[in-house]
């Protein structure tokens, strides 16, 4: 089986240690196994997305000796690919309009019997009459893929969802995302269908991240299966921590390998202090 891999960024901030781990044990097993690294940029979020960031996570991964396949891949380049996507879970009546706004979704979380975390939403479709009445108002609404329906779709095959990482076999569990939200009224996808999109057009054969996404695949599997997708194998690598034992964030200015750079940091030492 070929080995693709890839490195997918989002230009809203500078590449921090973070990141470097994630880009090398990438790009080092894309090597050391004979096969092909993709770099893309995630900059769906237009909001948040600077031209200033995407260049430096070229400047960045140069740096530190990454190399990767021409053309890079950007998201809002490509939004219809997941408009049709959407479409097509739209048309098999798989998703559903929310109009709840981020509090009423709280709200109603904290009211649950089964005391879900604030991720594990359910909800339904309003009355088509209702409906139609805040489509014609102008309400904002978010597109969430309904696992019951889901569930319904796939038969016995929802409880048959199966993800290889590190570890081996781990059956998937979707509802640890609960109703999740795939794009919104303005916007065209969420990180999860773009995502889950893109591996399977680039042939990306395994999907190496940070251990905070893990649980993303037990959601992954599942849109792979509604979409029809060929799945990865799935590897997470541990997080890189700030001194306040917290997984570092864009934020951290000083773990910027911008600003390692600027203090006369070398790739061998960003690489000696990823292995310490």
């Amino acid at each position: 089986m070929s080995f693709v891999t890839r490195f997918a960024p989002s230009p809203t901030g500078y590449l921090h240690l973070g990141h470097a781990l994630s880009s090398l044990t990438a790009f080092d097993a894309a090597r050391e196994a004979g096969g092909r690294f993709i770099l893309r940029i995630e900059d769906i979020d237009q909001g948040r997305a600077r031209p200033e960031f995407e260049a430096a996570i070229f400047e960045d991964l140069a740096w530190l000796g990454v190399e990767w396949e021409e053309p890079v891949r950007r998201q809002s380049a490509h939004l219809a690919d997941y408009e049709a996507a959407l479409q097509s879970l739209i048309a098999r009546n798989l998703v559903y309009r929310c109009f709840r706004t981020r509090k009423e979704v709280a709200e109603a979380i904290a009211n649950a019997p089964h005391g879900a975390a604030e991720e594990m939403f359910r909800g339904e479709a309003l009355p088509p009459d209702e409906e139609a009445a805040k489509l014609a108002a102008g309400e904002a609404f978010a597109w969430r893929l309904s696992l019951k329906k889901a569930r319904a779709a796939l038969g016995p095959a929802y409880f048959a969802l199966v993800f290889e990482d590190e570890n081996g076999p781990v059956r998937a569990e979707p509802e640890k995302h609960g109703d999740v939200i795939l794009a919104r009224k303005d916007f065209p996808a969420s990180y999860h269908l773009a995502s889950v999109w893109d591996d399977a057009l680039q042939g990306v054969t395994h999907v190496i991240r940070g251990e905070d996404l893990r649980d993303a695949a037990h959601l992954h599997v599942l849109l792979q299966k509604l979409l029809d997708l060929p799945q990865p194998v799935y590897r997470h690598h541990r997080l890189v921590l700030g001194e306040d034992g917290k997984r570092l964030a864009k934020r951290d200015a000083a773990a910027t390998l911008r600003a390692l750079r600027e203090r006369g940091k070398t790739p061998e030492d960003v690489r000696a202090m990823l292995e310490a």
